[in-house]
């Protein structure tokens, strides 16, 4: 695996993180007992630098309402957990692409309230006025920088007397983003952008994540 030094949105950002997750052992978890979900890792460009995109989520949803997020939902039945999140990508984002958008997984994250979430890494090109998110589940739409994703005071470790492992969370701006998806991103960061492998499965979760 190699480390990407240079953020710009270009054509050879694409091979350098497809490379690094092909060289990368994901792991999937047992889903029995559980939901299956999947998340998009979308990567675009925003202002000229490649930035993932992440929501906000609606203060309507009845689960997880107004924490940050990635683009995802449940696995339905018959469906991959790839096409699952290509279908709420669009559904969630507007984004619509292909199969060979994917570029690859990471390892499965299995939360607090029962779900095993996929994560799916995309390469999308498009504008940023194409991305939209879908009022009835998404609040706002963000765009987390691979400056920002690198940022030396990330990831933040905490301990919680409820659990015998760490919390973690990513700094995003002036906030901060918890598991279970600032572990994912915390994965996505240092596999495919920096090509080190990291396991993020003994991160915990808050406790408000936990519902």
């Amino acid at each position: 695996m190699r480390r990407l030094t240079n953020f710009s949105f270009r054509p050879s950002l694409k091979n350098h993180v497809r490379s690094n997750l092909s060289d990368f052992k994901d792991l999937r978890q047992s889903t029995e007992g559980k939901k299956q979900a999947a998340v998009a890792i979308t990567i675009c460009q925003f202002e000229g630098e490649s930035s993932v995109v992440v929501t906000r989520r609606s203060s309507k949803l009845k689960e997880h309402s107004g924490q940050w997020a990635l683009p995802g939902g449940r696995v339905d039945d018959n469906e991959t957990f790839i096409a699952a999140a290509l279908r709420e990508l669009e559904e969630e984002v507007n984004i619509k692409v292909e199969d060979e958008a994917v570029l690859g997984t990471l390892d499965d994250y299995v939360t607090r309230s029962g779900y095993v979430i996929t994560p799916i890494v995309i390469f999308a090109d498009l504008k940023k006025n194409q991305i939209v998110g879908n009022p009835s589940e998404v609040a706002s739409v963000h765009f987390f920088s691979f400056t920002e994703l690198n940022r030396k005071d990330s990831p933040n470790l905490e301990t919680i007397p409820q659990s015998d492992r760490q919390v973690l969370s990513m700094n995003y701006l002036d906030d901060r983003i918890y598991a279970p998806t600032a572990a994912m991103l915390y994965q996505f960061r240092e596999v495919a952008i920096l090509g080190r492998a990291t396991r993020v499965l003994d991160f915990d979760q808050p406790l408000f994540a936990w519902r």
